[in-house]
C-alpha cells in the first residue's frame, strides 16, 4: 500500500510535516489523543443520559405526564426537565418528566417566550 501523502501538522507555529491520519507529527501526537468527533460522551446524548432517561421513562410508565394531569393517556416519546436548567434546573430524575412531542413543543415555546421577556426587560431593554 502507498504511503499517505506527507501534509503539515495540524499543531500552530509547527512546520513538520506527518504522514499520520491525526494530522499530527510525533512531537505533537499527544494532542491527537483529545480530538474526539460528534457529541458522544458529552452534555446530553451520552450514555449517562440514555441511562437517565429510560430511568425516568420507566418511572413514568412511557406515559406523558402533562396529559395524564389533563386526565389523557398519551405515550411519551421525549424527557424534558420540569425547571429548565436555563433556569437552573438539575439534570437529575427528580426535575424530569417524560412528555409527548406536542406538550414538549408548548412547553419549549413557552420557555423560550419567558427567556425573551426576561432578557427584554432587563438593563437596556425595551
Amino acid at each position: 500500500m502507498p504511503l499517505r501523502t506527507a501534509k503539515p501538522c495540524r499543531s500552530k507555529l509547527c512546520h513538520q510535516t506527518t504522514r499520520e491520519k491525526h494530522g499530527y507529527c510525533e512531537e505533537h501526537a499527544d494532542q491527537a489523543k483529545s480530538w474526539t468527533r460528534g457529541r458522544a460522551g458529552r452534555g446530553r446524548g451520552g450514555r449517562p443520559w440514555r441511562r437517565l432517561r429510560e430511568q425516568v421513562m420507566q418511572r413514568d410508565r412511557y406515559l406523558c405526564q402533562p396529559c395524564k394531569r389533563a386526565r389523557l393517556v398519551t405515550p411519551a416519546t421525549e424527557v424534558d426537565h420540569v425547571i429548565p436548567e436555563a433556569e437552573g434546573g438539575p439534570t437529575v430524575a427528580s426535575n424530569l418528566e417524560s412528555t409527548c412531542h406536542p406538550c414538549h413543543q408548548v412547553k419549549t415555546q413557552r420557555e423560550a417566550l419567558r427567556a425573551r421577556e426576561r432578557d427584554a426587560g432587563g438593563p437596556g431593554g425595551g
